[in-house]
């Protein structure tokens, strides 16, 4: 196995004999074998352990275990030991809870001791075992293509080898190495998988496991097209204003594989596979108006088109005393001028210039609120805010976003849009309020 070993690493150009590498070091079998492994490829590492605690004796066992090796080796040893009682408070399963904590520490050490990377001791039963695990869980392409030589500073170059490989090259050496009893607990998933499941399979299919790694390799590919596929789709469909995405339904809706386009599309901002299914229904039933969310995001449902854009941030009204002054607003930044004297109409819908005699202090900014009405300017009569801004096309992510200013209970101005025409500048205006934006 040491030929090939090295053969694997020179070959896929893995691990560089003049750099050091970080060694995660359990004591067992797998991890054992690859410090003896780099040893005969005269490749240098460090060595790290982890000691959980959760196993009493046998935990302290193993760190005096890999701690001897280290000095046997002559090599750097570093030692991390965790309280067991922060399994207790995370909300999650001690397995991920301790690969979070491991990762965590290996990504400080090598930036600590300026290593090139953290050489982990996977090998091909683990890469079936993922697969499934991702399989079962529900997974997107990515989770079928296995692990990788290589990710980011994460290096495993025992992948391709089996574990009846490694015992074998350990046992005809006889190395030494640490059992560790929860491994034969099949209350884990994994172990569940490993002890239970993949025994079965194996005696009844010894050469469709070998088969896997082909299989893997096809998956991959396949995922490697429809990605670049669904780049150029992306970057065809996927309008970008500011502050949120656009995607017309058009786009997508009678394509073959619409789940999996939305899908990629979504994930990246909190969505999952049951939202995608029911963002997909409502927008086939043209429900329009309905709205979904994850904890920073929503998406909009609109009448041809999706809308996603960040949750909106909650802020309360905003009292104004006097004018003068300069109003920092969720929705902008605006100087609140007070005119007098003649003066030129801005025509920016963006700004408003109000008659100031006709306003009642203090005046209040806040979202608009159904029922609110106002009668806009050059009209006659009055007019919900919510069918102006229908009428105006607001887009729903926009309408959200709105504000109005209020003059006692009376609206003045729906921000950005329309005044009121009651509080409009005329002939006889003598005091203008005068609302400039200067920034969004």
């Amino acid at each position: 196995m040491v030929s090939l070993f090295i053969e694997h690493i020179r070959i896929k150009n893995l691990l560089d004999p003049q750099s050091t590498y970080l060694l995660g070091l359990s004591g067992g079998v797998d991890s054992v074998a690859l410090g003896y492994l780099l040893k005969e490829a005269n490749i240098n590492f460090e060595v790290a352990h982890v000691n959980y605690g959760l196993r009493g004796e046998e935990s302290d066992g193993d760190e005096n275990f890999v701690k001897n090796l280290a000095e046997k080796w002559g090599i750097p040893f570093h030692l991390k030991k965790v309280d067991s009682k922060i399994f207790e408070l995370r909300d999650s399963s001690i397995q991920m809870i301790a690969r979070d904590i491991r990762y965590d520490w290996f990504e400080e050490l090598i930036g600590l001791r300026n290593l090139q990377g953290v050489l982990v001791a996977h090998h091909f039963e683990d890469q079936i075992e993922t697969v499934f695990l991702n399989l079962l869980r529900g997974t997107g392409i990515e989770g079928l293509y296995g692990m990788s030589d290589r990710r980011g500073k994460i290096i495993r170059p025992l992948l391709p080898f089996h574990r009846a490989e490694i015992l074998k090259f350990m046992t005809s050496y006889g190395y030494q190495w640490r059992e560790d009893s929860s491994n034969l607990k099949s209350e884990y998933k994994r172990n569940f998988l490993r002890n239970e499941v993949l025994p079965l399979i194996e005696a009844k299919f010894p050469e469709g496991i070998n088969s896997l790694d082909n299989s893997f390799k096809r998956i991959k590919d396949t995922g490697k097209a429809f990605f670049y596929l669904y780049d150029l789709w992306k970057d065809e469909f996927v309008l970008h204003q500011e502050g949120y995405q656009m995607l017309e339904y058009r786009s997508f809706i009678n394509l073959p594989g619409k789940h999996s386009l939305l899908y990629y599309w979504l994930r990246d901002y909190g969505f999952g596979i049951s939202d995608v299914e029911n963002i997909l229904e409502t927008a086939e039933n043209g429900l329009s108006g309905k709205v979904f969310y994850t904890r920073e995001f929503t998406l909009n449902v609109d009448r041809e088109r999706l809308i996603l854009g960040k949750k909106d941030i909650e802020w309360e009204p905003v009292n104004i005393e006097r004018a003068d002054i300069r109003l920092d607003l969720n929705i902008g930044r605006y100087d609140l001028l007070h005119v007098k004297g003649d003066f030129e109409i801005d025509k920016n819908s963006e700004n408003a210039m109000l008659d100031s005699d006709k306003l009642s202090f203090p005046l209040v900014v806040r979202r608009w609120e159904m029922g609110d009405k106002l009668v806009p300017l050059g009209m006659k009569s009055e007019k919900k805010v919510s069918d102006l801004l229908i009428d105006l096309k607001v887009p729903l992510i926009e309408k959200k976003k709105v504000a109005v200013l209020l003059s006692g209970n009376e609206v003045v101005w729906v921000l950005g849009y329309r005044i009121s025409d009651k509080f409009k500048c005329d002939s006889s205006t003598k005091n203008i309020l005068y609302f400039k934006k200067i920034s969004s």
